[in-house]
């Protein structure tokens, strides 16, 4: 049965948007307002209508807490608002300025994702309010936006019916035609895809869009994980406990998982294993088992070793990770080893290894000035 039970007229325009906490609703128009509802009786709360967008607002959406609201308007910003109060906690403006179309935060809210009608996607952190990365995919606006119930991805849908995986460093992991005529929604199932007990990386995602269809798709993390395999540039020092649980999948270790987590290993602890913790503390009985992690660990540790020797962070190819010898500027600004963005660029990547941006110029310009620092740095070693 179907019953309505309340009917909000307060907006004087059309409706773009609303959203539920455990408390409110929030709707948003293209009056340029959002306004506020106690879910008790429906009645507008004091500080509604939340005005500071200057043109129409297109999304609105709750932190899981409930506690902050987000909000995208055609003004090119994402506004977050104290729910209780409604004062203005911070105005994201969207890199490029161009309209934002829609914004989501993570589950645990710390970041914020925001979706422009130029096709820049923006993650903002949100204790800072400062832009984390930014990225951008090749065509249409983006509409649509669903980060993973564990956070380490998050999709974007566009209006020229792509999705595109994201993972929270910002880096695109996969990308693909949908929908014929655009995307017009996307969102995670909350529960895994049952049998992934032992590594719970399977994710149910569903996209509609403009062709008249609604799909079905599997999302695995271990996308992820082999984006941590392929990209040298990710610190294993700085790996999550979700990174390391995604590394264990990589390597066909899931059974792992939950010894890992139980035991708060995240990258530094996973680098400083050996066999007395794998067997004393982590309790893994398997002698062959325990040497296949520690064989897995030490190829992390090569990878890693050259981070390791005290070599200034701004003389490491972003790329690599390894010290350049021939370092070039790329026209996002950034340096790197001239052979590794050659590689970088003629595999088609056009956009930068650091931003994602696609990048104005392909052309690289030596840079003689770090290249004498690097060299005098060298002679300081040596003696």
């Amino acid at each position: 049965m179907v019953k309505l039970i309340h009917t909000l007229t307060d907006h004087g325009d059309d409706v773009n948007c609303c959203a539920f906490s455990s408390s409110l609703l929030a709707t948003c128009s293209l009056d340029k307002t959002i306004r506020l509802y106690s879910l008790g009786d429906f009645a507008e709360l004091p500080h509604s209508p939340l005005k500071l967008h200057s043109y129409a607002v297109h999304y609105c959406c709750f932190s899981p807490s409930g506690h902050v609201l987000a909000s995208c308007s055609t003004d090119g910003t994402t506004v977050l608002w104290n729910t209780q109060t409604g004062q203005t906690l911070a105005v994201m403006e969207q890199p490029g300025g161009s309209p934002v179309r829609v914004c989501r935060f993570s589950p645990d809210s710390t970041c914020l994702a925001s979706g422009a009608a130029d096709g820049t996607v923006a993650l903002w952190n949100t204790q800072s309010y400062k832009l984390y990365r930014c990225g951008s995919v090749k065509d249409g606006s983006l509409v649509a936006c669903a980060f993973s119930p564990n956070g380490s991805l998050f999709i974007t849908g566009s209006s020229c019916g792509d999705l595109t995986v994201w993972d929270d460093k910002m880096r695109c992991l996969h990308s693909e035609k949908a929908h014929d005529l655009g995307v017009t929604c996307c969102d995670f199932s909350s529960q895994p895809v049952s049998g992934g007990e032992q590594c719970p990386q399977f994710f149910r995602l569903a996209s509609c869009g403009q062709d008249c269809q609604v799909k079905i798709w599997i999302v695995s993390t271990r996308i992820l994980a082999r984006s941590l395999e392929e990209q040298p540039k990710q610190f294993v020092e700085d790996w999550s406990e979700e990174d390391v649980s995604s590394w264990l999948c990589a390597q066909g270790l899931e059974d792992l998982v939950d010894i890992f987590k139980m035991n708060n290993i995240d990258g530094k602890e996973l680098l400083n294993l050996n066999k007395e913790s794998l067997a004393d503390d982590l309790k893994i009985e398997s002698l062959g088992l325990r040497s296949k992690v520690l064989r897995k660990i030490e190829e992390l540790r090569t990878k890693v070793k050259s981070l390791s020797s005290g070599i200034p962070d701004e003389f490491i190819c972003p790329i690599t990770r390894e010290l350049m010898k021939d370092p070039v500027i790329a026209s996002d600004g950034y340096s790197y080893e001239k052979e590794a963005m050659e590689n970088w660029i003629s595999k088609k990547k056009r956009t930068s290894p650091m931003t994602n941006l696609v990048l104005s110029s392909l052309v690289l310009t030596p840079n003689r000035t770090l290249k004498m620092a690097i060299n005098r740095w060298l002679e300081t070693q040596q003696k």
